[in-house]
């Protein structure tokens, strides 16, 4: 990946350099760049709130609980994982922390799903089924609450940046179905 975006910035500014724009190259260098850094910082307050709530939920057996709660719906999507293993309750915070919109927090969850998956896994070079369907809706996650988007929109000045959730839930809702339809239909090949 490094390299795909080494690539696309050298052709950027060499393609600046043989059209004569090199001033849209600096420019960009000095807001846009400016502008990455202050939109980091404001996510680092969501991220930390939420992977501390996410933490709390844990040591609290909340997350146990709702694991539990779900066990019937993780059981179908991931009938190779054992009822108690770890991996669930990861996956279950993982997709708590995405419904919630946190999806920056959701990464460090979902990593921590694939650690557990990967003790499951006998040929560590292949992802499981069962990592693959994680993968599948983690990237799809359903967004009952789009906190990032909403941050950003109302950070453009968005005069009604909730309005976004109806649609924002639907369109999740159904790229999560078509994910996991995908997925249970190539699992037997």
């Amino acid at each position: 990946m490094n390299k795909i975006w080494f690539f696309m910035i050298i052709f950027g500014m060499i393609m600046a350099a043989i059209t004569g724009k090199v001033e849209v190259v600096n420019e960009v260098l000095l807001t846009d760049v400016q502008e990455a850094v202050v939109f980091a910082i404001s996510l680092t307050g969501i991220m930390a709130v939420w992977l501390g709530l996410m933490n709390i939920a844990n040591k609290s057996g909340l997350m146990d609980s709702f694991s539990k709660l779900m066990r019937p719906f993780t059981r179908l999507l991931f009938p190779s994982i054992p009822a108690n293993h770890p991996a669930i309750s990861a996956i279950v915070m993982n997709m708590v922390a995405n419904m919630l919109g946190a999806g920056n927090s959701a990464t460090a969850l979902g990593l921590k799903a694939i650690e557990e998956l990967q003790t499951l896994n006998t040929n560590k070079k292949t992802a499981t089924n069962a990592m693959c369907m994680f993968l599948v809706i983690n990237m799809s996650s359903i967004q009952i609450i789009p906190l990032t988007v909403l941050k950003i929109r109302a950070d453009a000045g968005s005069i009604m940046p909730s309005e976004i959730i109806i649609t924002s839930l639907i369109a999740s809702t159904v790229s999560t179905i078509v994910g996991i339809a995908a997925c249970k239909i190539l699992e037997g090949r």
